[in-house]
């Protein structure tokens, strides 16, 4: 019995179905999260110590370091059963849309702290802070993410290669 067999088990027969054809955006959902959590470490890290004076450039560090984790979490499991590009195309296109997805988590934070100017000395270090947080790791990632998943199933992991998961579901692969 494989992992995925023994949690599916435990999910309620009514919801099963659903889980099952949303299985690859419940996986990048779950890839998403945690390159999420790398990103807000690396963000803080960075922030906090080497790039205190410039809060886009650590989250722009932060982001690319993450994006090189989810290239092989999306690869090698969120969209595992696609392969209709050649690899390199495929990492092509993945650095693409990631570049453009990097400018679109960066512009709130950028809007918060230099259009609206909530940085110190206008506001205090706490509303700084929490501007930053929302406008950059919470606004900016939910505005990428929603481009990225749009960005993968259209061009980079084509949806045309995902009918290929049912016969791999089905053979037990």
């Amino acid at each position: 019995m494989t992992i995925a067999s023994a949690v599916l088990e435990r999910i309620p027969e009514q919801v099963r179905p659903i889980i099952i054809r949303q299985r690859v955006l419940l996986k990048f959902g779950m890839t998403g999260g945690l390159c999420y959590a790398v990103t807000t470490a690396i963000y803080y890290a960075l922030k906090f110590t080497l790039l205190q004076s410039k809060p886009v450039t650590a989250l722009l560090v932060a982001t690319a370091a993450a994006t090189a984790l989810s290239y092989v979490l999306q690869r090698r499991w969120a969209f595992r059963v696609t392969n209709g590009r050649r690899r390199s195309s495929e990492i092509l296109l993945f650095v693409l849309i990631n570049a453009i997805s990097m400018g679109i988590n960066a512009i709130p934070l950028y809007a918060a702290r230099y259009w609206f100017g909530l940085a110190e000395p206008h506001v205090s270090q706490r509303v700084q802070e929490f501007s930053d947080f929302f406008s950059g790791m919470i606004l900016g990632t939910l505005l990428a993410m929603l481009f990225r998943w749009w960005a993968y199933r259209s061009f980079v992991f084509s949806s045309r290669n995902l009918a290929g998961e049912q016969v791999e579901r089905r053979s037990g692969r």
